[in-house]
C-alpha cells in the first residue's frame, strides 16, 4: 500500500493521495510490510518513530518524493531573540517543549569521553552553520578563539552558553553582528530523527531523504549507541542517497543496543576497566541474542554524510555483515569541542565481514577507525585524504593529528586493497592481521606494535575472535603483533608539512611519531621462516630442545611474522629490510589530487618512473589465513578472492600485474570520485 506525507496538508489526512498524512510519524505508526511511504518536500520538524517491521520480501520503504528535498530535522527555530549586551542575545525557551529530554540540561559524557569541559547535547545553528558552545557567559560576552578546531579560528568566535532560570532555558549567543531574528536561527530538541524506540524493527528502507541536526548522545561501545538515523538493534536496514549531518555526536548509529547493567560501567562505577566491561558488554549480547539472523547485513550506500561531531557512522556490534560503499564522507570532528576514543568518519567496533567500498573520506579528525574484531573486515577502492590535523592548529600531538585508517587490537583478517592513502599519516596500525594488497600509500604507519595494553597497568588487553563468518565467540587473545601482508603497493615519501614534524607520540612521551612512508616500521618483526624456527628449530633436533627453544624465546608470545613482495618504494619512502622483491625509486615524484570539473583527479608522473617488479596476481591463497582466529583472507560468503580488478573495477592484464590501485596508467588518470 501507498502512503503519502505532505507538510503543506491539512490536518486530518488519511494518506491516500488526495488526503496526504501531514507528519511522516502518521504513515510510521500503521506502516506494514510491503508498504511505502511517499513524502512531499518540506521541512518536517518531528522525531520519526517506526512502529512496524518489514520483511526480507516485503520491506517498508520510506522515500523522498524529490531527492533531499524532504528534510527531517530535530531542531526547531528560534525567533524570540532579545539583545543583552553588544552582539550578544538572549533567548528563553520554554522547557516543555523538550519533553523528558532537555538536551540543554544533558551534557555529552560516556566512556572513553576525554573532554573536560562540559558540553551539552543540544547546539545552536545560525544560517545552517553550528555555533561553539562555551561553559560561561563570559566565554560569551568576550570569545576567543578554540585553538583546536580545525575550523578557521574566526567561525569559533560564534558562541554560546546556556543555563536553567525556573521553568526555561536560556541561551545566550554571540552572533558577531547578526540580528538572529532576521537571521535562520535554530536550536537541537529531538535526540533522534530517524530511529525506532523498540529493537528488532528490521527490514525498514530509508531513502532520499535530507536528516540533520540533532541532539544525539556520546556513543561508546560500552553503552546504548544512539544516532540521528539507524536502525536500533535490527536486521536489513537500507539507508540510501540521504543527506546526513549536523549530529551532535552521531549521524548514522549500526549500533549497540541498551545493557543497562552495563551502561558506561567504566565511568558510573569505575571498579572496571573500559576493556573488561568491553568484554562484557560482548560476551552479553552473545547471550541475548547477537547472531548473523537477527541483527546486522545493513547497507549504508550514495549517502553524503557531514559535519557531525562523533562520528558519521558508529557502531559495536549491530553493524556487523554491512555493506557501507558510495558514501561521501567529510568533516566529522572538525571543531573538537567533544574529545575522546570514540571518533571518526567511520568508527565501528566488531565491524565483521563488514565491507567498506568506493567511499571517499576527507578532513575528518580520523577517516575510518576499526577497533576491535575487525576479522573479515574488508575496506576496498575507498579514497581518503587530508585527514590530518590544518596548520593553525595549537596542540595537536601524535594522539590528535588524524589519520585515513586506524586498524586497533583486532586479530584479523583485515583487508585493505586497492585504496587511494593520500594523508600523512596513512595508518595507524595497533593490531595484527592486517593484508595491504594493491594500495597507493602516500603516507606513514604509526604506532606499528604499540598501544595494545592498558595505559596504567601495561597488562595485555585480551580481545575476542569469532568463528569465521559468524558472531560466535571463537576466544580471546592478546595481540601479539605482526602477522601482516604487503603485496603489489606503491609507496610514496611526500613533503610533510612543518606542524607535523617531531610531533610527540602522546602528551607524555617524548617519542617522536613516525612521518616516512613505507614497511620500515616492520623492520624488527620475523620472515616466516625466522617465526617457524622458534617452534620446530632443525631437522634432528629433539622434542625437549625444542621444548627449551619455545620457553627461551617465549615463542607463544612472540612477534608473528611479516610478509611483502612486489612493492614499490618512491622519494625515500623505505622498504622493510626483510623486503622481498621491491622497487625502489630514490626521485621524488609527483603526486597531486586535484579538484576539477565536479571530480577529483590524481596529477602524477609515477607510472614514467615505474619499476618492472611484481609479485604477481595475489589471491587468498598468496594470503593465506589470519594466524589467531585461523580464517582465510576471503569474501563474506567463504569464497576466494582474486585480486584481478583495480580501483575502478577495470581487469587487471597479464600475470605480472602493476603495483598499486590502478591497472595501467591510463586508468591512473580517471575521476576518482
Amino acid at each position: 500500500m501507498l502512503y503519502y506525507v505532505n507538510a503543506s496538508a491539512p490536518y486530518g489526512g488519511d494518506g491516500c493521495k488526495q488526503r496526504p498524512f501531514r507528519r511522516i510519524n502518521d504513515a510510521a505508526r500503521i506502516a506494514l510490510p510491503g508498504d511505502e511511504i511517499i513524502v512531499a518536500p518540506g521541512i518536517y520538524r518531528e522525531y520519526v518513530n517506526p512502529k512496524n517491521a518489514g520483511r526480507e520480501d516485503a520491506r517498508i520503504v520510506y522515500r523522498s518524493e524529490v531527492p533531499l528535498a524532504a528534510v527531517i530535522t530535530g531542531a526547531e527555530q528560534v525567533k524570540n531573540w532579545e539583545q543583552h549586551e553588544g552582539n550578544v542575545w538572549v533567548a528563553r525557551i520554554p522547557n516543555g517543549i523538550f519533553g523528558s529530554y532537555n538536551p540543554y540540561t544533558t551534557v555529552v559524557r560516556g566512556d572513553w569521553y576525554f573532554s573536560m569541559v562540559p558540553r551539552h547535547t543540544g547546539e545552536v545553528y545560525l544560517n545552517g552553520r553550528s555555533l561553539y558552545e562555551t561553559d560561561s557567559l563570559e566565554g560569551v560576552l568576550n570569545p576567543q578563539p578554540h585553538e583546536l578546531s580545525w575550523e578557521a579560528p574566526e567561525l569559533t568566535l560564534y558562541t554560546w552558553y546556556t543555563c536553567q532560570e525556573e521553568d526555561n532555558t536560556l541561551i545566550y549567543c554571540n552572533f558577531q553582528g547578526a540580528d538572529p531574528n532576521a537571521e535562520d536561527v535554530e536550536i537541537n530538541v529531538r535526540r533522534n530523527c530517524f530511529y525506532p524506540q523498540e529493537e528488532g524493527i528490521g527490514y525498514i528502507t530509508l531513502s532520499g531523504f535530507t536528516v540533520k541536526q540533532a541532539a544525539t548522545t556520546w556513543a561508546p561501545p560500552t553503552a546504548y549507541q544512539d544516532g540521528m538515523v539507524g536502525p536500533h538493534w535490527s536486521r536489513g536496514w537500507i539507508i540510501e542517497d540521504c543527506d546526513i549531518s549536523h549530529s551532535k555526536c552521531s549521524g548514522i548509529s549500526l549500533g549497540k543496543y541498551l545493557q543497562p547493567n552495563n551502561e558506561n560501567k567504566w565511568t558510573t562505577r569505575f571498579t572496571k576497566d573500559g576493556t573488561q566491561t568491553e568484554r562484557d558488554a560482548i560476551c552479553q549480547a552473545q547471550r541475548e541474542g547477537w547472531v548473523k539472523e537477527k541483527v546486522g547485513s545493513h547497507i549504508i550506500r550514495r549517502c553524503h554524510i557531514h559535519h557531525c561531531e562523533q562520528t558519521g557512522i558508529v557502531g559495536h556490534l549491530g553493524g556487523v555483515f554491512s555493506i557501507i560503499e558510495d558514501n561521501h564522507i567529510h568533516n566529522i570532528n572538525n571543531k573538537q569541542q567533544l574529545g575522546g576514543a570514540e571518533i571518526g568518519g567511520i568508527k565501528m567496533h566488531a565491524a565483521i565481514d563488514v565491507v567498506i567500498q568506493r567511499n571517499h573520506f576527507h578532513h575528518c579528525t580520523r577517516g575510518l577507525w576499526l577497533d576491535w574484531q575487525a576479522q573479515g573486515t574488508r575496506v576496498t577502492r575507498n579514497l581518503f585524504h587530508d585527514n590530518v590535523t590544518p596548520a593553525h592548529v595549537k596542540g595537536a600531538h601524535g594522539l590528535a593529528v588524524g589519520e585515513d585508517v586506524f586498524v586497533e587490537v583486532s586479530h584479523g583478517p583485515t583487508l585493505l586493497d586497492n585504496n587511494l592513502f593520500l594523508s600523512v599519516f596513512a595508518g595507524r596500525l595497533s593490531t595484527q592481521g592486517v593484508a595491504y594488497v594493491h594500495n597507493l600509500i602516500a603516507g606513514s604507519f604509526t604506532f606499528v606494535g604499540r598501544a595494545t595494553q592498558n595505559d596504567q597497568t601495561g597488562q595485555p588487553r585480551y580481545t575476542p575472535y569469532h568463528v569465521p563468518h559468524r558472531t560466535e565467540i571463537n576466544g580471546f587473545m592478546s595481540i601479539l603483533h605482526g602477522d601482516d601482508r604487503f603485496y603489489n603497493n606503491i609507496f610514496v615519501q611526500q613533503d610533510v608539512p612543518e606542524h607535523l614534524k617531531n610531533l610527540q607520540l602522546g602528551p607524555e612521551t617524548e617519542e617522536l611519531i613516525e612521518t616516512v612512508a613505507g614497511t620500515h616500521t616492520f623492520n624488527d618483526y620475523p620472515t616466516e621462516e625466522e617465526w617457524r624456527f622458534l617452534f620446530f628449530g632443525k631437522e634432528g633436533d629433539t622434542f625437549r630442545e625444542r621444548i627449551g627453544r619455545i620457553i627461551e624465546n617465549d615463542a607463544y608470545f612472540h612477534r608473528l611474522p611479516v610478509w611483502t613482495g612486489g612493492n614499490v618504494f618512491f622519494g625515500g619512502a623505505k622498504p622493510c629490510v626483510k623486503e622481498k622483491n621491491f622497487g625502489d625509486v630514490a626521485k621524488k615524484v609527483k603526486l597531486e589530487l586535484v579538484e576539477r570539473d565536479g571530480g577529483y583527479y590524481l596529477d602524477t608522473d609515477l607510472f614514467e618512473l615505474m619499476p618492472e617488479v611484481s609479485a604477481g596476481i595475489i589471491s587468498t591463497e598468496t594470503l593465506g589465513e589470519a594466524f589467531e582466529p585461523e580464517q582465510l583472507f576471503e569474501n563474506p560468503d567463504g569464497t576466494p578472492i582474486t585480486f584481478d580488478t583495480d580501483y575502478f573495477g577495470g581487469h587487471r592484464v597479464g600475470v605480472l600485474p602493476v603495483a598499486g590501485p590502478f591497472a595501467d596508467a591510463e586508468c591512473a588518470k580517471g575521476k576518482l570520485y
